[in-house]
């Protein structure tokens, strides 16, 4: 037998086009069949078959809706079996059906829609949510409610949204299940979340079944249960975790949509059921109110009534979706006869050849509109009782939306809301829709929530499994600076800085963690930090703590905590002691910073010399006096006691911002002359980093340090002229010898070790600035959830001051004494004062250029055209500029006054001349009145 349903359904899988016409109905028929596949015995099926029937009613009422055409719906119970729901699609096709509308369960839909895609007719399901249904596979199943993809992303966006990492799936194992948890799988992955366990349950399992799955549950990390089933067996789940003292604080328990089917629709909750469920969320699909769903509610106890079922079946959001579907499905065929669509179906040739005995497969048929009637469904747009009901490209229903659910007592409250449109909100989605989406991470929002153990505070989602296990840690067995890490001799224990701060940072979590302390090295040689990252990810450790850098490549690794001290690399190297000298006085500005400040002072001094010489008399003379006073001005304003004073304007100007940049000049040399004379100065060739890559000299490293890849890989270093040391006692003697007796010129190694070994080594010193930016932090695979509580930890320790004062205790210890000690005072660069010279220069240069303007005015005023074109040779020209511009200003005054004397004369002859009408008279009194002049000068 089996054998023979094998082979059925081969056939079905592999059809063709069929030809021949079995029956031509009418374009407009006065019935048409469609089938509807309900499991009568669920609480799902019950309310959705009255909800069916009621829109058949008032569908065949209403003539206007088909046209007069009237719907015969002819339900089937499919008993929750995949078995019988081929049995039932097999008797819908002998029927000449349209379309079926179920079934409710996503496993027959799976069967069921290779005979629909086999017979070219539309199957509508409102409760198959599988998300896989949706796939090309599948062309002629049509989805009427959300599919768990959603719902996944609300579960997905919850765990985000309460800063959880990790969840623990409980589902059953069939494709309803599977494919559900794929898809939060999904959603998770895209949050950086996972599921860290799935407990997956036979279809038939029982009590015994789901208490081995929860004990399994039990002793891992996670607290966070998704609960992914159907209806009853969720209940016995809850039942078994119960009694395995799992609804408790710390829990999390986040069911699909079953549970909220089973509080809408189902009969009253025993008060065990209650109190199973305390402290659960779940999800329930929003249905905005509108007018039509209130009249449809109204009628709902006159339906169930009619229909002969108990008050027990209340209504769901499936009852209110299969009720729209019958809707949806009718005004697709109404417009499928407007296309001029016809109800015909076809023979398939291989069915009627195929001897089916008394199955009658022959007379099954391909509904030959099958993919007209697929379109038009698709394309409807309509408003049911659920809201606003259409179709995405996806063929997925439109803005899908979500009810937050909280069970709370004998009942449930709603916390929230979801929606792929803005995600987690207190507020409907519907009146979110007129403003632009935003799913970002602060715009997420619910209303507080009550935890399982009836507690407010959202719980941690995370503990150290059951299992008695103990981490196992492992440690540096250092053989240097154990003030930091040190293996107690004698004993298996470890103390220091490191040790501290990580049992004091443990301390402080809510919970115990089991864990044992493992060395990592021999304590004769400094262990490879990385290598002991890197047993981390092959499960030999479970953690790491110590001095541990924080690297790139071991953050590829694993994850590190927030770090718990700063600490880069560094340049140590030999200093000497450097005394002030006879030229000590010198050593404030640079050579260029000198030069360049005596040029700016003979400058000063010529300007103020060019602009005072035709109107001060302390700045003419002889040129030998003109010198001296330009060279004794200039220097002079050094000390503000110049004798000369300055008359012009532009002089005094200028003047005043020299002043300005001596001021400064001269605070800034008293300074670091003062700097240097009075503080002890060490002195070295080695700057800083740079200065040491550019040398050829052998450079130490700490034996196990990162130091030795970045010198290498990221300043490209020679291997050849790096040495390891283990010591602290290596370091000293290798910087003593230096390169020349086998030493090292420098040592590169962190912050932390070097200020520990310069407490007391003054005679060596840190060169140049920190060239890295690292930190020290405990290791933790990824995705660790006890790698941020520990960080939460340290930041405590930080704010509260305890990671100071194990500091303290650990590292102060005798300091240097040449604490009056530094390198050698940079000397003042010219870069610095850049900006004064340049304002000084600019004020000269327009004081200059405004002065030889206003200089070249008065002397075309001063001397005509008519004499300056008499002198006929540039040279000559030029002369005469250079007597105008040497000669004294007041000088050229008078002689212009003079001019104007013998303009005037010249112009009073011209008139006597006029007067007397005769040119010789004229002539003889102008000669008279030149001699006259002439004897008068």
């Amino acid at each position: 037998m089996r054998l023979f349903w094998t082979l059925i359904l081969v056939v079905l899988y592999n059809g063709c086009s069929s030809e021949g016409v079995n029956s031509t109905l009418s374009a407009r028929p006065k019935v048409v069949n469609i089938g509807c596949m309900v499991s009568f015995n669920t609480l799902v099926g019950k309310v959705t078959k009255v909800a069916a029937e009621a829109a058949v009613e008032d569908i065949n009422s209403n003539p206007d809706v088909l046209g007069g055409t009237k719907l015969n719906m002819i339900t089937l119970d499919s008993n929750a079996s995949g078995f019988l729901g081929i049995v039932e699609a097999i008797r819908f096709m002998e029927t000449d059906t349209m379309a079926i509308v179920g079934p409710q369960s996503s496993v027959i839909a799976h069967v069921v829609s290779n005979i629909a895609n086999e017979l070219q007719v539309p199957l509508l399901s409102f409760a198959a949510t599988d998300p896989s249904l949706s796939s090309l596979q599948y062309p002629f199943f049509v989805r009427t409610s959300p599919s768990d993809k959603f719902q996944m992303e609300a579960i997905a966006e919850m765990v985000e949204y309460y800063e959880w990492r990790e969840v623990i799936a409980i589902y059953i194992d069939d494709d309803f299940g599977r494919n559900g948890i794929a898809a939060l799988a999904d959603q998770l992955a895209k949050r950086r979340c996972s599921i860290s366990y799935k407990a997956a349950m036979k279809p038939g399992a029982t009590l015994d079944d789901a208490r081995d799955a929860l004990v399994q549950v039990a002793l891992r990390e996670s607290r966070i249960m998704v609960v992914h089933t159907y209806p009853t067996k969720g209940l016995e789940i809850f039942s078994m975790a119960r009694y395995l003292g799992m609804i408790d604080k710390g829990y999390v328990w986040i069911a699909t949509n079953w549970l909220s089917t089973i509080l809408d629709a189902g009969s009253p909750l025993s008060s065990d059921e209650k109190e199973n469920l305390e402290g659960a969320i779940t999800l329930r699909i929003h249905t905005p109110g509108s007018e039509l769903k209130q009249k449809f509610v109204s009628r709902w106890s006159n339906l169930t009534r009619k229909a002969g079922l108990t008050g027990s079946s209340r209504m769901s959001t499936y009852a209110l979706y299969a009720y729209d579907t019958v809707w949806l499905l009718a005004r697709a065929i109404n417009e499928f006869f407007n296309q001029g669509g016809k109800v015909s179906f076809s023979k398939d040739p291989r069915l009627t050849e195929l001897n089916s005995g008394s199955m009658n497969l022959d007379s099954m048929s391909i509904f030959d509109g099958g993919k007209l009637l697929r379109d038009n469904i698709f394309k409807v747009n309509m408003t049911g009782v659920t809201g606003p009901f259409s179709f995405t490209s996806e063929k997925e229903l439109f803005r899908p939306t979500f009810e937050v659910i909280n069970v709370v007592g004998t009942g449930f409250r709603k916390v929230g809301y979801w929606s792929e449109y803005s995600g987690l909100s207190i507020v409907p989605p519907e009146t979110l829709y007129s403003k632009p989406p935003n799913c970002s991470s602060s715009n997420q929002q619910l209303h507080s929530i009550i935890w399982p153990g009836q507690i407010t505070e959202k719980p941690r989602g995370w503990v150290f499994p059951n299992n008695g296990r103990q981490l196992k840690i492992g440690v540096p067995n250092r053989a240097s600076f154990r003030e930091f890490v040190g293996k107690v001799p004698g004993i298996d224990s470890f103390r220091g800085y490191c040790i501290e701060v990580f049992t004091t940072a443990i301390d402080l979590l809510p919970y115990a963690v089991p864990y044992k302390l493992v060395a990592f090295g021999d304590g004769h040689n400094n262990p490879d930090d990385t290598e002991l990252i890197r047993l981390i990810t092959a499960g030999v450790y479970d953690a790491a703590i110590g001095d541990i850098a924080i690297t790139t490549n071991r953050t590829k690794m694993v994850d590190f905590t927030q770090p718990y001290i700063e600490s880069g690399l560094v340049v140590v190297a030999p200093v000497k002691e450097q005394n002030s000298n006879a030229w000590a006085f010198l050593s404030p500005f640079t050579p260029k910073m000198w030069c360049v400040t005596g040029v700016f002072f003979l400058i000063v001094g010529t300007v103020i010399w060019i602009l005072e010489h035709r109107l001060n008399d302390d700045f003419r003379g002889p040129p030998s006096k003109q010198i001296v006073t330009v060279l004794w001005f200039s220097f002079s304003t050094l000390f503000t006691a110049q004798r000369e004073n300055t008359v012009s304007t532009f002089g005094r100007i200028v003047l005043l911002i020299w002043l300005f940049v001596v001021l400064i000049i001269n605070s800034s040399y008293t300074a670091s002359l003062t700097s240097i004379l009075t503080v002890q100065k060490l002195s070295s060739p080695i700057t800083g980093i740079e200065s040491l890559v550019n040398t050829k000299e052998p450079i130490g490293y700490q034996w196990g340090s990162f130091a030795r890849n970045y010198l290498i890989q990221e300043l490209r270093i020679d291997e050849s002229r790096l040495v390891p040391l283990n010591l602290p006692e290596d370091y000293a003697k290798a910087l003593k010898d230096g390169p020349s007796r086998g030493g090292v010129a420098a040592v590169v190694d962190e912050r932390a070790y070097m200020e520990l070994f310069l407490s007391s080594r003054c005679q060596f010193s840190i060169l140049g600035q920190e060239f890295t930016k690292n930190g020290w932090g405990f290791a933790f695979p990824r995705d660790s959830p006890l790698a941020v509580d520990m960080s939460t930890a340290i930041l405590k320790l930080s704010e509260n001051g305890e990671l100071q004062r194990i500091h303290d205790k650990w590292l102060s210890g005798i300091a240097c004494t040449s604490q009056n000690t530094k390198l050698e005072v940079d000397r003042l660069q010219l870069k610095s004062f850049s900006g004064l010279f340049f304002l000084c220069g600019l004020a000269c240069f327009l004081a200059l250029l405004i002065y030889f303007v206003m200089l070249a005015c008065q002397y075309c005023q001063y001397y005509p055209n008519s004499e300056v074109a008499s002198e006929s040779s540039r040279s000559g020209r030029l002369q005469t500029f250079l007597s105008f511009a040497d000669e004294k200003e007041e000088s050229v005054r008078s002689r212009s006054k003079r001019r104007q004397l013998e303009v005037t004369s010249v112009r009073s002859i011209d008139q006597d001349a006029s007067v007397n009408g005769s040119r010789t008279d004229r002539s003889e009194i102008y000669s008279n009145r030149v001699v006259s002049f002439g004897e008068s000068v």
